[in-house]
């Protein structure tokens, strides 16, 4: 009877390290890229723009001057929420999509 470690599905500890470090490089690769793209969202007809990077930074608002209404501010409010979310949610779907190509579906917590 053998003992030691178990066989890793003919992987050994060292090929392990290796393939780990490779999945770390392009994760890495893959949170670089996405800081670097851009997603928008609009709401009121495009009264309200949002841009956010896929670091989830907020780098553009803008506002049709129409939008603006001093009787209303609370409608101008909710769209500028509801932009900024959207642009959001389209960037964390974005970001989970290619991190899940990269881990072949495994959830990794912490991960996106």
């Amino acid at each position: 009877m053998a003992y030691g470690r178990p066989n890793m599905g003919g992987m050994n500890q060292k090929q392990m390290m290796k393939q780990a470090q490779k999945l770390q490089e392009q994760m890495l690769a893959a949170q670089a890229r996405l800081g670097e793209m851009e997603y928008t969202a609009s709401t009121g007809g495009g009264a309200v723009k949002v841009t956010v990077t896929g670091d989830l930074r907020v780098k553009n608002v803008s506002i049709d001057p129409e939008a603006v209404d001093l009787d209303d501010i609370e409608m101008l409010e909710d769209m500028i929420l509801a932009a900024v979310n959207d642009a959001i949610e389209s960037a964390e779907s974005s970001a989970s999509q290619q991190m899940s190509a990269l881990t072949g579906g495994l959830n990794i917590p912490g991960l996106f």
